[in-house]
């Protein structure tokens, strides 16, 4: 049961509880805030959303894999190029380790450009007898542990659009400015450490693709699509007064559409079929994803398909699981199962990390690699059995050199004071999110092969 206080919204008459909104202490410099927001610009575009649902839509037909990945929570100070652009390049060599490793298409999405704020387990934090609100992401207030800090504050809703609006010209700049073409892999790399197993595959990987590029360019083939690449953003549509004043109409079809992002997720917290979060979800046309933890039932799963997506639209809803390693091969079939059975048509992506922390004797949250690829490892077992299609991941990553995750790299567990940077919870660093890549890449290739396998 959630701890938090909810809040009553109102939808056609009806008031709903939202669950994980902030005590904004002045309602009237919210409205100001809000209406101000309303008269602002949409951050993407209606026809942005629905060419995102079409790749989606691949996804959930076994034509394409998701790759998802970003900051657990962006900062304000985060909003800089260089750290934007070593998420940019991380999701991208991971991207090209699944395509060119697995030969999938892959869908990229950044958790990116709204990803604020954060739904929290207690409402407060008690640090030498003193008790102030819990940090919950910039958007609402700040992480310093004083009252003034702690205190929600609408304005920074205004801070949390322009940060966003920075984000996406960056990633719009990069993703069609010819960086991200092809003909940059080997330049992605050079920026990050490259002696280590995953950064030398990648650099095999490269020379390949630089041979198949003169070959292709020798027999005059050229296309834009190897010059630019398309590439997506989303965060969790928790902040309902965020996400409402950021609707807009779309002049096209009537439809509203989130004007915060491409793709918007409820969380595990906030997924109350009688709550807000799922009302506002079902009158969006952007594509949506519902994260369901190890206590989702099916019949849960089937009431989201009904209520989200009733036309059964492909590309419209995906399923996020984050069960944890020791649970996924209990929970995740009896919810594939029964969802394909009744015919709804959903992408189906992993979260393993929410599921696998755990605190370290130095009080830092963490993870394990070989957990989150156990969880992985274990999505793409079900889904085999099934015949069903491991559809993609979701991952909180950075491509700076962080000690936040445990294994996988050089981090052991008395390493992680040295570059524990997160403002919530622990990310995968540049090495370990390509290792990773490489290990999905060949369970995309040969779901039974051991992940001590070579390569692809």
């Amino acid at each position: 049961m959630n701890p938090l206080p909810t809040t009553e919204y109102r939808a056609d008459g009806n008031s709903l509880p939202a669950a994980q909104q902030p005590a904004w202490a002045d309602p009237d410099l919210l409205d100001g805030t809000t209406g101000r927001l309303a008269r602002l610009p949409e951050l993407v575009f209606a026809e942005e959303s629905d060419r995102l649902r079409e790749r989606l839509a691949a996804v959930a037909r076994g034509e394409a894999f998701v790759l998802q990945g970003g900051d657990c929570a962006e900062t304000f100070d985060g909003v800089t190029a260089d750290a934007i652009n070593g998420k940019l390049r991380t999701l991208l060599q991971m991207a090209l380790v699944l395509t060119y490793g697995a030969s999938v298409p892959v869908v990229k999405i950044g958790r990116l450009a709204g990803q604020y704020a954060k739904p929290r387990s207690r409402p407060t934090e008690t640090r030498g007898g003193v008790t102030l609100p819990a940090y919950r992401g910039d958007a609402v207030n700040a992480p310093d542990f004083t009252a003034a800090a702690r205190r929600p504050d609408p304005r920074r809703l205004l801070r949390m659009y322009e940060a966003s609006a920075a984000t996406l010209n960056l990633v719009r700049a990069f993703s069609t400015g010819g960086y991200a073409g092809l003909h940059h892999a080997r330049d992605w790399n050079r920026a990050f450490i490259t002696d280590s197993p995953a950064g030398r595959r990648y650099e095999e990987l490269a020379d390949d693709i630089d041979r198949s590029l003169r070959f292709m360019e020798a027999c005059g083939v050229t296309s834009r699509q190897l010059h630019a690449v398309e590439f997506f953003v989303s965060h969790e549509g928790l902040l309902l007064d965020y996400e409402r004043a950021l609707t807009r109409t779309d002049a096209r079809t009537g439809r509203a559409y989130a004007g915060s992002g491409h793709l918007l997720w409820i969380g595990e917290r906030t997924r109350g079929l009688d709550g807000a979060h799922v009302d506002y979800f079902s009158r969006i046309g952007n594509p949506i994803a519902v994260k369901l933890g190890p206590d989702a039932t099916a019949d849960e799963a089937l009431a989201y398909a009904a209520r989200l997506n009733p036309r059964n639209e492909p590309g419209r809803l995906t399923f996020v699981t984050r069960m944890g390693a020791g649970r996924i091969r209990d929970r995740l079939p009896g919810l594939v199962e029964k969802v394909t059975a009744d015919g709804a048509v959903v992408a189906w992506v992993c979260d393993p990390m929410h599921g696998n922390t755990f605190v370290a004797p130095s009080s830092h949250k963490t993870r394990r690699f070989d957990d989150i690829l156990d969880e992985v490892r274990g999505f793409f077992e079900v889904h085999r059995a099934l015949g069903t299609h491991a559809g993609g991941l979701h991952v909180e990553l950075t491509g700076d050199d962080v000690t936040e995750c445990v294994g996988g790299d050089d981090v052991l567990v008395g390493d992680l004071h040295r570059r524990y940077e997160t403002a919530c919870d622990p990310r995968l660093n540049h090495r370990q999110s390509l290792e990773l890549a490489f290990r999905a890449a060949e369970m995309l290739l040969d779901p039974l092969r051991g992940p001590g396998d070579a390569a692809p």
